[in-house]
């Protein structure tokens, strides 16, 4: 794809994304439910049902959420957590599901919802050992948008004075000492998940390494 990627197209590997780990949710035990992911305090059945609360919320009503919480993001998330986490880890993986076709979002830019799924998902399936990762074609466009932009994340800064090169696809950025590593590997590092500092190489890394911390962001 080039860099300008139409919003369907991006949106279509959003769903295709959402479908294939919903796939991976199908057959977890309770325990792996409650297995802490790689996104901060949450267990795995918190960042699945703030999946579905990110694709059932327009602008108008993330807009109210965080306006009623006085801008405090971690209790904005942990009130759309307590709405669109189920009884059961069964009905939350129910709820997901409804919203794997979703294009809405609490803004137009659709390579961060894209972004959305494609690091949480890692967040759930590495913790678990779940072997699954993105296509490199969606994670190839996360790994655009989070190096030319600060979003939820401070991605383009945490890179910033590096070249950051895929081993497995198109994506290259940047300029200065080199980090190697596939392109998942490279957009989970942008996204503050210092786990996936051990996947890549080069003598970048100590770098990206020093600016990163082992608490992840939503």
């Amino acid at each position: 794809m080039s860099n300008n990627v139409a919003r369907e197209a991006l949106w279509a590997l959003a769903h295709a994304e959402r479908a294939v780990l919903a796939d991976d949710l199908a057959d977890l035990d309770d325990e792996q439910w409650g297995r802490p992911s790689l996104c901060g305090d949450w267990v795995v059945e918190e960042v699945v049902a703030h999946l579905t609360a990110g694709a059932s919320i327009g602008r108008l009503r993330w807009l109210s959420s965080v306006l009623a919480a006085r801008f405090d993001f971690d209790r904005h998330n942990n009130r759309q957590l307590a709405e669109y986490r189920g009884a059961t880890p069964a009905e939350t993986l129910d709820r997901f599901r409804t919203i794997i076709a979703s294009t809405t979002a609490p803004s137009g830019h659709t390579a961060a919802w894209l972004g959305e799924v494609v690091v949480h998902a890692q967040d759930i399936r590495r913790p678990l050992g779940l072997s699954r990762t993105p296509s490199t074609e969606a994670a190839t466009e996360v790994a655009r948008f989070f190096a030319a932009r600060n979003f939820t994340v401070p991605s383009r800064n945490t890179v910033e004075g590096l070249r950051l090169t895929a081993t497995d696809g198109p994506f290259t950025t940047g300029t200065g000492p080199l980090v190697t590593g596939t392109t998942i590997a490279l957009t989970m590092a942008m996204a503050g998940r210092f786990a996936y500092c051990d996947d890549l190489s080069g003598p970048g890394v100590p770098t990206l390494r020093s600016r990163m911390s082992d608490t992840s962001t939503t």
